[in-house]
């Protein structure tokens, strides 16, 4: 246990700029592929601050974008936060290079005492942050919505470690659960933070999460699906086909969520949907999404998180997504798991390479490469012809079955070094292991990169 006098030397320093609350800047993200805005929508109180009163300022190390507060009279920085967005993948789309798009965003940070300056930077190809807009605020303006929050629906608690403010603090929304589906929530609630909690580095810190899970009854079953010509009201609106990518689960109805989600303490998120069909998403800092009912639904909710609570990539290259210029060419990512190997001995995770595995590391990627796109052809064949989910599931188990033992079979199968073929291309970009959470649904490991970076974040939250 922390002593009294413990904890308010090491929350001195946030006790003298900010309230204890939680403030919210809402706003547009607009623009296109090669230009961007900011259209300020306002600023609303919530509770009470769930995150970490020592670790105010996150290190430049993840994101796309970085939120900074400034002291308005001093101009010294009180809060920093890096993060992803949708915009920051939508303008990185084909859609982006045709037409303007304004996609809702929002900040949340501790309500400061006084006046301060609100900043956006993005990150640029040479890795360094570049602001891009700010405005100064004063919080005790008649501008700030200060108005009673609702509390919507029901709260489940599933794990109570502790204070907000020392642990992570995971909340699970639900979306497309009817009232008379609140004991399925549950269970499937159960289940998947089950399986996250038998996943390293989160098994052996699972005493740092406080688990919650908020459900908010749908008047309908299930989330919408375009491409089927299915379509729900719920309260996330999630739905599939984000970016005309079939699986790919958003929301952007991020003011409601935010609202819902506004009386309960939490630090990270994730969007639980009822449906059986396989989908999901994250985005760092924002919000993972699962669906519950999927064959390999607790993989996805494992997965997923990894994106959003750590910044981890995808290590898979194969599968089809709308994104045309994520990463250019000789442009080293931010993502801790993934590198561009533009110089072997500065490699990232250069200190768990053992000293005799070569760099890059070699596997065998054509004969891996010939099996997988025999597999997304089919996979795309299934999808165009509006398959069953069992259909697509059988494929799933065919290619699971016939590529856990070619990447088992690899000389350096289990070490460290740099693979080729991540993030989206099969060539010019590295991954730290033959097969990770993050590349195939055939592990229930992280790889020793992905677990380092997931126990770094966790230490972030919990001092």
């Amino acid at each position: 246990m922390i002593h009294a006098a413990l904890l308010l030397a090491l929350f001195a320093d946030f006790d003298s700029n900010f309230t204890g609350r939680t403030l919210r800047f809402d706003y547009h993200h607009v623009g296109t592929a090669g230009e961007q805005h900011v259209a300020y929508s306002g600023l609303r109180l919530e509770g009470e601050w769930a995150g970490s009163r020592r670790q105010l300022v996150d290190p430049e190390t993840l994101g796309q974008y970085r939120f900074r507060v400034l002291d308005a009279a001093s101009g010294e920085l009180v809060f920093a936060r890096a993060f992803s967005s949708i915009y920051g993948e939508w303008k990185s789309t084909g859609d982006a290079k045709q037409r303007w798009g304004s996609i809702e965003e929002s900040q949340r940070f501790p309500e400061p005492k006084r006046p301060v300056v609100l900043a956006l930077d993005e990150r640029g190809d040479d890795g360094v942050f570049k602001e891009f807009w700010r405005q100064e605020i004063d919080p005790a303006s008649r501008f700030v919505d200060r108005s009673p929050l609702v509390k919507q629906g029901e709260v489940l608690t599933l794990a109570e470690n502790g204070p907000a403010a020392t642990k992570v603090d995971l909340l699970v929304i639900a979306d497309g659960y009817t009232a008379a589906q609140r004991g399925k929530l549950e269970a499937d609630a159960k289940r998947l933070t089950g399986a996250l909690f038998s996943t390293e580095p989160f098994k052996r810190r699972a005493r740092d999460f406080n688990v919650r899970v908020l459900h908010v009854p749908s008047t309908s079953s299930g989330i919408s699906n375009p491409r089927k010509n299915e379509w729900r009201t719920s309260l996330l609106g999630l739905a599939f086909n984000a970016f005309d990518s079939d699986r790919y689960v958003l929301t952007f109805s991020d003011r409601a969520l935010r609202e819902a989600a506004a009386s309960v303490p939490y630090d990270a998120l994730i969007l639980l949907a009822n449906e059986r069909k396989y989908g999901g998403g994250g985005i760092y800092n924002l919000w993972a999404t699962c669906t519950a009912d999927t064959e390999p639904s607790a993989y996805v909710f494992v997965h997923e998180f990894g994106h959003s609570f750590a910044g981890l990539a995808d290590e898979y290259y194969s599968s089809q997504v709308a994104y045309e210029d994520l990463t250019k060419p000789g442009v080293e990512p931010w993502e801790p798991n993934v590198t561009a190997l533009l110089d072997p001995a500065k490699l990232k995770w250069r200190d768990l390479v053992d000293s005799g595995t070569p760099l890059p590391t070699p596997w065998n990627q054509a004969h891996y490469d010939e099996v997988d796109l025999a597999y997304q052809k089919k996979r795309k064949d299934a999808i165009d012809a509006k398959a069953t989910e069992e259909t697509n599931e059988a494929l799933m188990r065919e290619i699971k079955a016939l590529t856990q033992p070619l990447l088992a079979a690899e000389e350096h199968y289990g070490k460290v070094g740099a693979f080729e073929g991540s993030m989206y291309l099969a060539k010019g970009l590295y991954r730290p292991e033959v097969d990770c959470i993050m590349f195939t649904r055939t592990p229930t490991t992280f790889c020793k990169v992905c677990e380092r970076a997931l126990e770094q974040t966790i230490r972030r939250y919990v001092d």
